[in-house]
């Protein structure tokens, strides 16, 4: 689905107007697979599935998640610190932070309430006032069922087939991906990217697994086990923070 949304600024408005139920929405740049880095050493990383943008500057995080994990309610707080991070230059004033959405689109029921869509808001507790500070969570039901476009939605991000998918824009894209050469081409690449990408975190891990036996076998010191195994240059740096955590 990244691919299919990737600078799709058709499907993504599609998207997000029925999530919002809103037909102002205008994206003008939307990517897919955007990794936002820690600034700290050894800190943790995020891949937004689907990143865009509108006309307003508000910034929106669309997941796709299959799995209860994956969409624990702790993780869109450290998103949207994610992105907030990024949203202000120097000497800006925070009332000109922009709106951030971090939308889970789940294929299960996450609150399992039998609702399509689920907005979380912050409230003040004492006056039941709500308290608009710009950061929105919505979760989707992608198991609801209904004649609805959230139905149709939900159900158009199950299917594996373009002709059944109720909505052009979505049928579209996933039709170039799964049917035309290109398409598939494309897809090809990016799964040999990610190969690539899991065989060199495994062969670090392997060195580092690799170094912490032999400083606790052998009693080397981390500049001892590095000299040894003649890891140099960028490789040792990175070892060198992984195992100084």
């Amino acid at each position: 689905m990244s691919k299919v949304f990737d600078g799709n600024i058709e499907a993504t408005e599609l998207l997000l107007q029925i999530i919002l139920e809103r037909k102002d929405v205008k994206v003008v740049r939307v990517k897919g697979q955007v990794e936002l880095k820690s600034p700290y050493p050894g800190g943790r990383n995020i891949k937004l599935d689907i990143d865009a943008v509108d006309g307003k500057g508000v910034e929106f995080d669309v997941e796709v998640q299959r799995n209860t994990k994956g969409s624990h309610i702790r993780r869109p707080r450290f998103h949207q610190s994610m992105m907030d991070s990024r949203l202000l230059k120097k000497n800006q004033d925070f009332k000109e932070l922009k709106d951030t959405y971090v939308i889970f689109i789940c294929q299960h029921d996450k609150f399992k309430e039998n609702k399509p869509i689920y907005h979380v808001d912050k409230i003040i507790r004492e006056t039941g006032k709500v308290f608009d500070d710009g950061a929105h969570i919505i979760y989707v039901n992608g198991k609801y069922r209904g004649e609805d476009d959230f139905g149709k939605l939900a159900h158009d991000f199950n299917c594996k087939k373009a002709d059944n998918i109720y909505f052009k824009p979505l049928a579209d894209g996933v039709r170039h991906f799964k049917e035309t050469e290109k398409g598939r081409d494309a897809m090809c690449e990016s799964f040999t990217k990610l190969a690539d990408k899991v065989a060199d975190e495994r062969e670090e891990q392997t060195l580092i697994n690799a170094i912490k036996l032999m400083m606790k076998n052998s009693k080397f010191t981390l500049e001892d086990a590095l000299n040894t195994l003649e890891i140099k240059g960028k490789e040792r740096a990175i070892i060198a923070k992984q195992l100084q955590k």
